[in-house]
C-alpha cells in the first residue's frame, strides 16, 4: 500500500524557469505517448504511439488500420499524455504528469524532412521501422503542441499557455 501523500500549500513563488525545465526532463524520459483523439462522431479513443521529438514538435509513423489514425486525419486534434510510471510513483493520486493538446498535420512522403524523420525513427526503434517504411498504410504525423499543463503533486500544477514560447504559470486555486 501506497503511503498517503501529502497535501502541500503551494508555494508563494515557484521558479517557473525550474519547472520548465524539470518538465521538459521529466517528458525526455519517454519513448511512446499516450493520446486520447475523437472521431468525426465524437466518440472518443485512448491509444499511444511510439514517437519523436524534433525541435518541440511530436511525430507518430501510425498505421490508416488504426482507429487513432483515422481519428487524428479528420479532426486534427490531439491530447497527449506523458505520466510517471505506477511503480515510481509515491502514491497513485501524485502521480506526475504532462499533458499537451496539440494540432495534428500529415507530413507527405515526397516533402522535405520526412525521409530524415523516418531515418531518426529507424535509429531510434530499430529495423522494424525500415519495414513500416514500406507499408503505404503508414502515416508520418507531427503533433504541434499549443498548449499545455504540468502536474506535479497536491498545489503544483502549472499551466503551459503557449509551448513555442514556453510561457508557463502556476495554477492557483480558487477556493473549494
Amino acid at each position: 500500500m501506497p503511503s498517503e501523500p501529502s497535501i502541500d500549500a503551494p508555494s508563494s513563488s515557484p521558479d517557473l524557469d525550474a519547472i520548465y525545465e524539470e518538465l521538459q526532463r521529466f517528458r525526455a524520459g519517454f519513448s511512446t505517448l499516450s493520446m486520447a483523439t475523437c472521431g468525426p462522431d465524437g466518440e472518443p479513443e485512448a491509444s499511444y504511439s511510439p514517437y519523436l521529438e524534433v525541435d518541440g514538435d511530436l511525430y507518430v509513423f501510425v498505421s490508416a488500420l488504426a482507429t487513432h489514425t483515422a481519428n487524428l486525419m479528420a479532426t486534427r486534434r490531439a491530447s497527449v499524455l506523458f505520466i510517471e510510471d505506477e511503480a515510481t510513483a509515491a502514491h497513485p493520486f501524485v502521480r506526475r504528469r504532462l499533458t499537451f493538446q496539440c494540432r495534428v498535420e500529415e507530413i507527405a512522403p515526397e516533402s522535405d524532412g520526412y525521409a530524415g524523420i523516418l531515418d531518426l525513427f529507424e535509429t531510434r526503434f530499430g529495423g522494424l521501422v525500415a519495414t513500416l517504411r514500406t507499408l503505404t498504410d503508414f502515416h508520418l504525423l507531427r503533433l504541434h503542441p499549443e498548449r499545455g499543463r504540468y502536474v506535479k503533486g497536491f498545489g503544483k500544477a502549472f499551466a503551459i499557455d503557449d509551448v513555442e514560447i514556453a510561457r508557463i504559470r502556476h495554477i492557483r486555486e480558487s477556493g473549494r
